[in-house]
């Protein structure tokens, strides 16, 4: 069961994390280049702001973004900016979602992201701590997949086996972790069943498109190709 209180906490935690990790930087780090391609440091911090925003509309009921250029043009204007303005943004707009995350709310209920998505209300924190989590880590700055909390690490894995569950162009393929942790995913092309090993980190940087998968032990077949996020 979904506890959206619990994933709550755990945002403001990992934001508290990404806050004091990015606060080390200086303004001439804004405009390097970051693991995502064609995205600076900025482009992330800026992201990671409007997407605050995003999710607290919702939460309230209103579209996600205005549409995917607004999405890009708000990103591409906020990504400059000095890093004080950064933090500032990204503490407050952080604030605001957890503010409205907050109050008395049908958390059953079905919201609409972008793209025509639709979830439980009580996934959009997780969902808000997939995107603090996942982009420290783009951010290159010295937190990597290995460093993510154990709880988001398996439940990430989790959500995206499920995501590519019966999908049209990946096999049918059996996950292990080195713990003995085992997934299920794909199931909708034509080949497999493909076993996939390795550490947790590992795997969950395959399926989050971060890694290439080299590091894991492929049985029965080459390790599927997944389609992007």
């Amino acid at each position: 069961m979904i506890d959206h209180a619990h994933d709550l906490a755990s945002v403001r935690e990992a934001t508290d994390r990404l806050l004091t990790a990015v606060a080390k930087l200086d303004n001439a780090s804004v405009a390097r280049p970051s693991r995502l391609p064609d995205w600076t440091v900025g482009h992330i911090l800026a992201h990671l702001a409007r997407n605050a925003d995003a999710l607290t509309n919702v939460l309230e009921g209103r579209p996600m973004y205005v549409s995917g250029e607004a999405r890009d043009t708000d990103i591409e204007r906020d990504a400059p900016r000095p890093l004080d303005v950064q933090l500032t943004d990204l503490r407050e707009s952080d604030a605001r979602f957890r503010a409205r995350g907050a109050e008395p709310a049908d958390w059953t209920r079905t919201v609409e992201l972008r793209n025509g998505v639709t979830d439980a209300a009580a996934r959009v924190p997780f969902r808000r701590w997939v995107e603090v989590e996942l982009h420290h880590v783009d951010l290159g700055i010295g937190y990597e997949l290995e460093d993510l909390p154990k709880e988001f690490t398996e439940r990430e894995i989790d959500f995206l086996a499920e995501r590519f569950g019966g999908h049209r162009d990946v096999p049918s393929t059996g996950l292990r972790s080195e713990d003995g942790r085992v997934w299920t995913t794909g199931g909708g092309a034509a080949g497999g069943p493909v076993g996939v090993e390795g550490s947790a980190a590992d795997l969950l940087g395959w399926l989050a498109g971060r890694r290439d998968g080299a590091a894991l032990t492929v049985h029965g077949g080459t390790l599927p190709a997944l389609p992007p996020l």
